[in-house]
């Protein structure tokens, strides 16, 4: 992340990554103010077993797609609400130059990161995709147990039956 400020935004893809039972790493890297940092972590990831990067960044959030220009590893950015919103970093990391493709999930979306760097990593490993599929099967049961419960409710005056 480009800074310790994104942490409460990220722990929602650690947490995510941990329930999945993948190792992970966390860096607070700058694009801007550790530039040496940010290309010795991307050049080396590959060679350290690192198979997918999940990078957030807020303002000019050129993190993302600066660790994309150096490694070959798929890179996810996570555009952080900073400025304006966060559309400026949303921007920022979308419209990366041809080449340099840099995958991006919606403003403060760390869990669809982590997701679907799960997705990606599963796709060589089947205990990870049956965690995975195990997790998507309860979501879709809480689903169904909610719309259960609005179904109970008798209480409405207009309520089609």
């Amino acid at each position: 992340m480009g800074s310790t400020s994104d942490l409460p935004v990220m722990r929602k893809a650690a947490d995510f990554l941990e329930q999945m039972e993948i190792p992970f790493e966390m860096h607070a890297l700058s694009a801007h103010r550790t530039p040496k940092a940010v290309d010795e972590f991307a050049t080396n990831a590959q060679g350290r077993g690192i198979e997918v990067i999940i990078a957030a960044a807020g303002m000019a959030a050129a993190l993302p797609g600066v660790i994309a220009a150096l490694t070959q590893i798929p890179v996810i950015g996570v555009p952080i609400a900073s400025t304006l919103d966060g559309v400026d970093a949303l921007l920022s990391i979308v419209q990366m130059p041809p080449s340099i493709p840099t995958a991006t999930v919606g403003i403060n979306g760390a869990l669809n990161a982590a997701v679907l760097a799960v997705r990606i990593l599963s796709l060589k490993d089947k205990e990870l995709a049956q965690r995975y599929s195990d997790y998507c099967a309860t979501l879709s049961a809480k689903v169904v147990k909610a719309d259960a419960e609005l179904a109970a409710i008798k209480d409405y005056k207009f309520k089609i039956d």
